[in-house]
């Protein structure tokens, strides 16, 4: 697809990650994504595409470089936004367990504020923030409710990880003991849950979910997340749904053999368009609904 065929401009890529290293306790260098030239020859085509801004979702513990993202972001011509933040559990750091609620709450509240400690970039949101498959741990429940607090605190909004889609509606309780603002949370990795029923209770809560793994298709195949997209939207939910691909792999970009961040563009929105996503509804997900999230002017 080249730009005169895009029916989308000013995209947002909403779940990103231009830099991670998740390597060590995957035992699995390909999950360190420090592959300048691959990631720039992808990144570059973006623009071109329509795509103006990538929301980086890695934190504190994954492997963040900001200044490291920031310089492809500036080379490719796109905007970038930082998080603050924890994973989740076996990726926590040694200093998450040292600090108090609190203290991981004022962390977060001072990136967002005052900024990344000597890079000159601010947090301009929390996460991704999150949790296992099957239970909530001790240390991820902390997690949460440090997150909640940060955002009552600043506005600022929250991103959680969910793994294999599952627990969305555990975080959600957790953050309701807070009066979180539910319209500037989202759920991640929703797609992969493959479950309409689940998404849609999701959703009634007014919180946002994200269809963040397109590509990914050992997990599930596009063709099913564009049918989901497709009965989401026409249940009247587009203005909650954010899209991206959550590349966090060498192997994902498109030099190393991978799909690409071009691939969302150029070959899931043509199947998007073909399974009956309109417009207005393509819109909302890829540009105004993360703009509203996220604070962004488009």
């Amino acid at each position: 697809m080249n730009e005169r065929e895009n029916p989308v401009n000013n995209i947002i890529y909403a779940h990103e990650h231009l830099t991670i290293d998740l390597s060590g306790h995957k035992n699995n260098p390909d999950c360190h994504l420090d592959d300048r030239f691959a990631a720039l020859e992808d990144l570059r085509v973006l623009p071109e595409l329509g795509v103006f801004r990538v929301i980086d979702q890695t934190n504190r513990g994954m492997g963040r470089d900001p200044v490291y993202a920031q310089s492809l972001a500036d080379e490719a011509g796109i905007k970038l936004l930082h998080a603050t933040g924890w994973y989740k559990e076996p990726f926590l750091p040694e200093e998450f367990y040292r600090y108090s609620e609190k203290q991981l709450c004022d962390i977060m509240i001072s990136e967002l504020r005052d900024g990344i400690a000597g890079t000159g970039l601010c947090a301009s949101f929390i996460g991704e923030v999150g949790t296992g498959e099957d239970v909530v741990s001790p240390a991820e429940e902390k997690l949460l409710r440090a997150s909640a607090r940060a955002h009552a605190e600043t506005g600022a909004p929250i991103c959680t990880h969910t793994s294999m889609g599952r627990l969305g509606l555990e975080h959600i309780g957790i953050f309701r003991e807070f009066s979180v603002a539910l319209e500037k949370v989202v759920l991640s990795h929703i797609d992969l849950s493959g479950d309409m029923e689940y998404m849609l209770r999701l959703l009634d809560t007014g919180a946002n979910i994200a269809f963040d793994t397109v590509g990914k298709l050992s997990y599930q195949p596009d063709t099913l997340r564009a049918q989901w997209l497709v009965e989401l939207c026409s249940r009247g939910y587009g203005g909650q749904i954010v899209l991206s691909m959550d590349i966090t792999r060498k192997s994902h970009y498109k030099a190393n053999g991978g799909p690409g961040y071009a691939y969302m563009l150029d070959t899931f929105l043509p199947m998007l368009r073909e399974a009956g996503c309109g417009k207005h509804e393509l819109e909302a997900m890829l540009t105004h609904n993360p703009a509203r999230i996220y604070g962004l002017e488009i």
